[in-house]
């Protein structure tokens, strides 16, 4: 009987379509029932399949290359009780079209449904569907995942056995799973499959050899580097290259790419390098260069960094600016006041300039660097410590861009006027090294701050810093409380003024004041 007849007869059968495999009337059915089928090389296969919706058919990628080697005839019927029928022919089959062939059934109501049935083109002169066995194949591992070594082969009884650097491996079902439509599988990859893997088949006495070299793939990533410090500034017209260092362990490949205002309109030309001269670490360069950039390339570079299911990134805002400027003003007023023994000063000046400019400050006409080691310039900033009131004055600020003859000036007036009776009378009030000695020995006396302050009529604020300086230096945990504590209290008033008076022949200046119940 005839293909073609039998294609009739299969195409023509009314009823429930239900194939061998699935019990599911809506999946298209096959007239070949089993899940795989065997041609010899140069032969011609025939597949017929119907389906309650129109049929498509897909097969191994490469076969694509010889679609003349393939035809289809659909049979569709206007009567919607009788399904729709298709036939393929796939002539002077070779070893290569092994594989899965689908036929496919879709509508508008009806997602996708399809059946498969892998198809073995034995050939006894290339018994493996993709054979490397010059240049051996690379295969990327990592540890305790599933590892595939496709040495599929064109007949599902060739008998292949698995090595290792020469060495034969156990095919044990568990640990190492042979299936002829995929190869060897390894369900959990440890660190002893690294080295040269071999599949070997013996077919008519002639034995047939596969490699494949595996590689351990990390996923780490240790760092991710941009060579320029966010945000870059820049003129129109200049050429912009940011270079994103990446560095990894040894068996590590990465992929960098670059996310940034202009991809995809601007030309632009990533250069990538590999540095393996650390043995410890691979390095991975890619710098992105834009010539002659424009103010609409403004915006974030993302450096985007992938290995395996292991991600960083890194990002750099560039400022491009159509030409060179100088903006300064005074932020409230150019005049200001202040008052002697301040401790330091800021002149609110606030300046936005680029590229940044040549400053030079003067007062009354002459630069400030060499008037005063309490005067600390930087940038543009200009500081004053321990404002006196001979910093009164005139101060300007010259801001210049020689290159494109843009210069700025502000001048700022400095009223300095003398020290309040309040910032006086807290100097006085500068606890002397005498009260220092007895708030100590109070302390170690397990005497309170607010007891200490009372006391010795030193604020409770001055008692505290005392303490807690004298805790920080001090190298002994443990010290008792010393006698000169228990006098203090315990002698008369009239003592301790005695006292006083011969430590003020030491120490001038020092004074002490008791409260009245000591």
């Amino acid at each position: 009987m005839s293909y073609a007849l039998i294609s009739i007869i299969f195409c023509s059968q009314i009823g429930s379509i239900v194939t061998a495999r699935s019990p599911d009337p809506l999946n298209p059915e096959l007239n070949l029932r089993s899940k795989q089928h065997v041609i010899k090389i140069n032969q011609t296969l025939h597949v017929a399949c119907r389906g309650s919706s129109p049929i498509s058919w897909s097969w191994p990628d490469h076969v694509m290359n010889g679609t003349e080697r393939i035809s289809i005839i659909n049979f569709n019927s206007e009567d919607h009780k009788k399904p729709y029928c298709s036939n393929l022919t796939l002539s002077d089959a070779q070893a290569k079209d092994t594989g899965y062939f689908y036929c496919n059934t879709s509508s508008s109501n009806i997602k996708q449904r399809k059946t498969a049935i892998y198809i073995f083109v034995k050939d006894k002169h290339n018994p493996f569907v993709k054979q490397y066995a010059e240049v051996p194949k690379v295969l990327y591992v990592i540890v305790g995942q599933r590892l595939l070594i496709p040495c599929r082969t064109t007949a599902p009884h060739f008998n292949v056995t698995l090595k290792l650097n020469d060495h034969s491996l156990t095919i044990d079902g568990k640990k190492v799973i042979w299936d002829s439509k995929q190869g060897f599988v390894i369900p959990r990859t440890t660190l002893n499959f690294t080295g040269l893997l071999s599949c070997e088949t013996t077919v008519n006495g002639n034995t047939f050899y596969s490699y494949y070299l595996t590689h351990r793939k990390v996923n780490r990533i240790n760092s991710v580097q941009l060579n320029v410090t966010s945000p870059v500034k820049m003129l129109s017209g200049r050429s912009l290259a940011i270079k994103c260092t990446v560095t990894t362990e040894l068996n590590s490949r990465v992929a960098i790419n670059w996310d940034f205002p202009g991809k995809g309109n601007r030309n632009n030309s990533i250069l990538k390098r590999i540095d393996q001269s650390d043995h410890m670490i691979n390095t991975f360069y890619s710098t992105l260069v834009i010539d002659k950039v424009l103010t609409s390339d403004k915006g974030n570079y993302i450096c985007q960094v992938r290995n395996g299911d292991t991600g960083k990134k890194r990002k750099a805002t560039v400022n491009v600016y159509e030409k060179p400027f100088i903006s300064a003003r005074c932020r409230k007023s150019c005049v200001a006041e202040v008052l002697a023994g301040q401790a330091v000063y800021h002149f609110p000046i606030k300046v936005k300039a680029f590229p940044p400019p040549d400053v030079l400050w003067l007062k009354n006409g002459q630069p400030i660097t060499e008037r005063s080691i309490r005067y600390n310039i930087t940038g543009h900033e200009l500081i004053i410590r321990d404002v006196s009131e001979e910093d009164g004055g005139s101060y300007s600020i010259i801001l210049e861009l020689k290159q494109w003859k843009l210069f700025k000036n502000i001048t700022f007036t400095l009223n300095v006027n003398g020290a309040s009776p309040l910032l006086k009378m807290e100097k006085l009030k500068q606890p002397t090294e005498f009260q220092k000695a007895i708030i100590i020995d109070y302390h170690l006396c397990k005497k309170s701050t607010r007891e200490i302050s009372r006391r010795t009529g030193v604020p409770k604020s001055s008692v505290k810093l005392i303490i807690n300086k004298y805790m920080k230096r001090s190298s002994v945990v443990n010290k008792s409380c010393s006698e000169r504590a228990k006098k203090v209290h315990g002698e008369s008033h009239h003592s301790l003024r005695k006292k006083v008076k011969q430590n003020r022949k030491g120490n001038r200046g020092i004074t002490l004041r008791f409260s009245k119940d000591m």
